[in-house]
């Protein structure tokens, strides 16, 4: 380790505990605004400026290094949602929002791009059931992971007990 990195964790913490609750909701309030914000932004980019992904990669990387890492942490510390569960109907539900909105915008810039109202509804109709098979996989197979976490960290309590 680092002389800067164990200075920086011998750092007295100045904070009482209310104060450190304060900063770690301020925090989270920060992550999940820029988490929204960046999909909102790349959202927005695809529609206006439809087919130059060079425009948006930079914000698309930041955005899916941050899902990336918020969903590994996650499942590493067993932790699904404070109030979904990790079922098939939940699972069901998510990618069929999650392929309705990739749907609408993908019809939307195929409409702009080219006018064509029934080669924007093919494309928004592919698009819904691409979408939805690839989150009901990605979905289930962290539900999979979760439940093996939850499972291993159960035992591990019942072993210490």
């Amino acid at each position: 380790m680092s002389k800067v990195m164990k200075m920086m964790r011998s750092k007295k913490n100045n904070l009482d505990e209310m104060q450190e609750l304060q900063l770690l909701r301020i925090e989270h309030n920060g992550c999940w605004m820029t988490f929204w914000g960046l999909l909102a932004v790349i959202i927005i980019q695809c529609i206006t400026t439809p087919g130059n992904f060079r425009v948006l990669a930079g914000e698309w990387i930041v955005f899916m290094c941050q899902a990336l890492y918020l969903s590994v942490s996650c499942i590493r510390h067993g932790i699904w949602d404070r109030h979904l569960r990790p079922d098939l109907r939940t699972n069901m539900m998510a990618s069929s929002l999650a392929g309705l909105a990739c749907g609408i915008i993908f019809g939307l810039i195929s409409y702009i791009r080219y006018g064509k109202l029934l080669g924007s509804l093919a494309t928004g109709a592919f698009m819904f059931i691409f979408v939805f098979f690839c989150t009901i996989i990605a979905l289930s197979v962290s539900a999979i992971l979760y439940k093996k976490k939850r499972r291993q960290m159960e035992s591990e309590e019942e072993e210490n007990d």
